[in-house]
């Protein structure tokens, strides 16, 4: 694949826009590379996960018949990616710390599917209760600095019960290049426990980069390396 003629496509997570990618963008069109990452309708009761979809293949266009996509999915994005991965012909699918479905699976469901609340606990005890702290500013944001935290939290939106609610729509998951990127200091996720999830939904190992949960904002210049290693 040539990294000339790259396109990353990069989803955003639950009630989020697609601003958050904005240091990320930045970093990978400096390298050449060409980006997409739209605003998905995070607020609408009337789009669920194929409608995030839809939103996503028309911002991608006519690059839709090339086969230089990366796919990127962080959060909830988790549960979208894989179905541009399903419709289009991506070069490789990325979990960025990431909601990883199952078949079938609601998302509203994931959470006890998967053992979150104990993985929590467990690392909220080790850490004196920082990870799964209800202060954003805490279990999302920590790492990212002040004004730009803040302006993350003033750019954040709702998030519909609709896009939870209907059953992830493939039987399977695309058969196609796969990654999983896990951030060291996630206070929302801890890189543990998606270490075991990405073992038990996708049978690959995830790859560890700095950050928080939101490292796209916290340390997006090491994130787009790693997204770049997809290109070697």
């Amino acid at each position: 694949m040539s990294t000339a003629t790259t396109t990353f496509v990069l989803i955003h997570g639950a009630a989020d826009v697609g601003w958050s990618w904005h240091l990320v963008a930045d970093e990978l069109r400096a390298h050449g590379h060409e980006v997409i990452a739209p605003d998905l309708p995070c607020e609408d009761e009337s789009a669920g996960l194929p409608e995030f979809a839809d939103v996503v293949v028309e911002a991608i266009g006519d690059r839709r018949t090339r086969r230089d996509l990366v796919v990127v999915g962080h959060s909830f994005g988790g549960f979208t990616a894989p179905l541009i991965a399903d419709r289009l012909p991506v070069a490789e699918l990325v979990y960025v710390a990431a909601m990883i479905p199952a078949p079938g699976e609601r998302p509203g469901g994931w959470w006890a599917r998967t053992g979150y609340e104990a993985a929590v606990a467990e690392q909220a005890a080790l850490d004196g209760g920082l990870t799964g702290n209800e202060d954003p500013y805490v279990s999302f944001l920590g790492g990212v600095p002040d004004e730009l935290a803040q302006e993350a939290m003033h750019r954040s939106r709702g998030q519909a019960d609709a896009s939870s609610a209907a059953p992830w729509p493939l039987a399977a998951h695309p058969q196609v290049p796969t990654r999983a990127l896990v951030a060291r200091d996630d206070r929302f996720f801890p890189a543990d426990f998606l270490r075991r999830v990405t073992r038990e939904r996708l049978g690959i190992e995830a790859e560890e980069i700095p950050g928080c949960h939101c490292a796209m904002l916290s340390h997006p210049r090491e994130l787009a390396a790693a997204l770049e290693l997809s290109l070697r």
